[in-house]
């Protein structure tokens, strides 16, 4: 039997450091504290909020579509669509697809190259690993489709939905966000977007306006009538939402400061 007690000879000479120097505990666990605030604000947050305001025929639709775009964003995000968010440039508003799933990648301290601005090379080094970064990223990436939903609850079939979400996620979302957090075109003019408005906000204000439009309206009967399904569920997901900006806004410093 393997003896549990016994630890490999490289950390007890100190030639694989359990906590590198770089490292900041603090920053690094209020980062990933403020991503999973996120997280719930899609996931149960926006899961519930919307199964209790549709009509209850929708209910299990609308709250499944939320449920769906939560967990279909995160193997889009690792698999290329965060680093043409965040990674080397390919187009102005457009980073180069990659796999953001091996150690050599997520375990080193990450860097923000959004910080490269016009002459200046200087990038921003949070004090934690970059699977922290990608981590608290998809969340965002998450909550941002699921804001989207909300316009065409009552209005898509799941199925379509289901085509739907990666395919904004990679020829949309990764637009927005590599156009002004990624260092893109953006960025480089000057524009800021200190916690999404630009990014998440009017991007899926605006996605969501569009497709309503080529969706097209609900049926006549559902526009006639459409009492909620269940307002307590809806407030119980409205207050859910509501302290998820604890973490929504209190992550975007990306460290434990006085911001």
């Amino acid at each position: 039997m393997a003896n549990s007690s016994v630890v490999p000879s490289a950390y007890l000479q100190g030639l694989v450091p359990a906590v590198p120097e770089w490292l900041n505990k603090g920053d690094n666990a209020w980062q990933m504290v403020s991503a999973a605030l996120v997280g719930m604000q899609g996931m149960p947050g926006l899961v519930i909020l919307y199964a209790g305001l549709v009509k209850k025929k929708w209910a299990l639709n609308s709250a499944f579509m939320a449920l769906f775009a939560f967990a279909a964003v995160m193997p889009c995000w690792v698999l290329w669509a965060y680093k043409m968010s965040f990674g080397e440039k390919l187009l102005p508003f457009w980073g180069k697809a990659g796999l953001a799933v091996s150690q050599d990648y997520l375990i080193p301290q990450t860097v923000l190259l959004s910080t490269q601005y016009k002459n200046i090379t200087a990038a921003a080094t949070p004090l934690y690993p970059t699977a922290t970064m990608v981590f608290f990223q998809y969340a965002f990436a998450a909550v941002t489709v699921i804001l989207l939903a909300g316009s065409v609850l009552g209005r898509m079939s799941i199925r379509a939905w289901m085509a739907f979400v990666p395919l904004w996620i990679t020829f949309s979302y990764t637009v927005g966000a590599f156009s002004v957090w990624g260092g893109g075109f953006l960025f480089q003019w000057g524009v800021m977007d200190y916690s999404g408005g630009y990014v998440v906000h009017l991007a899926s204000g605006a996605a969501g306006f569009t497709a309503a439009y080529w969706v097209g309206p609900r049926s006549r009967e559902d526009r006639e009538e459409f009492p909620p399904n269940n307002l307590l569920l809806a407030l119980a997901g409205a207050g859910i939402l509501w302290m998820g900006w604890t973490g929504f806004n209190g992550g975007d410093p990306f460290s434990a400061n006085k911001i």
